[in-house]
């Protein structure tokens, strides 16, 4: 079993080509993890699917073929080009896609480096898959590693303590566009899924109050009784009026194609900052010199130069996404190893057992020697085995070692699918020590 992401995100992949293979909701997610598993080379899989990322990350027979089937099916299902998929996919194997997961569920791969969100989004994304059936024991081991990597990152670094997310430096930025403060104005929020949520929470913290609008109005209303008195709620089919009357406008929606487009403007002559924070991007190219656009890319620049961690509490945090990879690798060598092991002497105990009852049985043995006869041909197995059980060990501490391991379960029938992983977590931490 090998382990494979396949990346397309802020630093690899523009905003145009990753808006092109984009899922657009969980439908469209399911029908390609569906279309994806359903291959003979793919084991398990889920997609990571926000504004800065396309993520697929899988559990594989063969990474090789299943790489290729990533890029072909992408190109199938939406415009993108075959070539141009290629050419911007960061392609991550075994080690490396473990630990650039890692680095992702601990927001050090983020366009904002320790955004509060990413860990949730990813734990999401797997459940999603699980449900689905496409998702399952293989993955939920990494990502299971990735949550506590990810803990300990926010726990011994200081991201935490001032956690920023692709809402806040849009904000950020707006403050430092109206000369230091937005009190008293009002910040429009197109969208009131999470991304609009935090959008109006530092609208609010900055002085200004907020006017929501999205498709459901009921969705609306719960963010507004939940942030306060200053926020306020309009119908969707009022947003060209407010898009002409209002300078801040945030979108975040989920739709398909843009909602804003170059002819609902009619207010040529206002001022306006507009802060699309959407995949696929909400707003159209506009072309009007009173209106300065932010996009999603647009905001990397702005995140380095005004919440790029310490060089210290990087190299901290690298230390301990690069000390759990050692670790995960270490587990996942014994859990493949010692339960093979233990059923393999456990098919010895059976045949010594049925072999000495028919011995027994035929009279060659007289009866009330069956425990020394045990003890006499357990020992010759125990001396045996004992070099090949060494050399086995040796072999699952090697990268390769998985194929040798799997070429002995398929020799002797031996299944581990009902291990409980921490059993064997927990033998291996007691030898280390």
């Amino acid at each position: 079993m090998n382990y494979l992401v396949v990346s397309f995100n802020y630093k690899t992949c523009s905003l145009e080509s990753r808006e092109k293979i984009a899922f657009v909701d969980d439908d469209a997610t399911r029908r390609f993890l569906d279309l994806f598993v359903g291959l003979e080379m793919v084991l398990e899989a889920f997609v990571i699917n926000t504004c800065n990322r396309i993520e697929i990350v899988a559990a594989t027979r063969d990474n090789f073929a299943t790489y290729h089937a990533v890029i072909g099916l992408l190109s199938k299902l939406t415009d993108a080009d075959f070539d141009e998929l290629s050419s911007t996919a960061l392609r991550l194997e075994d080690e490396a896609a473990v630990e650039h997961l890692f680095s992702v569920v601990s927001s050090l791969d983020s366009l904002v480096v320790g955004e509060a969100q990413i860990t949730g989004q990813v734990k999401e994304a797997f459940r999603l898959s699980h449900a689905n059936g496409t998702a399952g024991k293989e993955l939920n081991r990494v990502l299971s590693y990735a949550v506590k990597c990810a803990a300990e990152v926010r726990n011994v670094t200081n991201i935490s303590q001032n956690p920023i997310s692709i809402a806040s430096v849009a904000v950020a930025q707006a403050i430092e566009s109206m000369g230091g403060s937005i009190t008293g104005m009002t910040g429009v929020v197109v969208g009131a899924g999470e991304m609009g949520r935090l959008a109006a929470k530092h609208l609010l913290r900055g002085g200004a109050d907020v006017l929501i609008l999205s498709r459901n109005r009921e969705h609306a209303e719960a963010l507004a009784a939940e942030l306060g008195e200053n926020v306020r709620v309009t119908d969707f089919d009022r947003l060209r009026v407010v898009l002409n009357r209002y300078r801040l406008l945030f979108t975040a929606t989920s739709a398909p194609e843009p909602i804003i487009t170059h002819d609902m403007i009619t207010n040529l002559d206002l001022k306006r900052l507009w802060f699309d924070m959407a995949i696929p991007r909400d707003i159209d190219t506009i072309e009007n010199e009173n209106i300065s656009l932010y996009r999603i890319d647009d905001l990397q620049a702005i995140s380095k130069n005004n919440h790029a961690l310490r060089q210290e509490q990087a190299l901290q945090a690298s230390e301990i996404v690069h000390r759990y990879r050692e670790e995960f690798f270490r587990w996942l060598r014994a859990l493949s190893v010692e339960p093979v092991i233990k059923r393999l002497r456990l098919q010895i105990d059976e045949v010594i057992d049925a072999e000495i009852a028919r011995t027994v049985k035929k009279g060659f043995v007289p009866a009330g020697h069956e425990a020394n006869m045990k003890r006499m041909i357990t020992q010759v197995f125990d001396k045996f085995l004992h070099e090949p059980t060494k050399n086995l060990r040796a072999i699952s501490k090697e990268n390769d070692g998985a194929a040798t391991i799997e070429a002995l379960k398929e020799m002797f029938g031996i299944s581990t699918d009902d291990v409980d992983p921490r059993k064997y977590k927990q033998t291996k931490k007691e030898g280390e020590s």
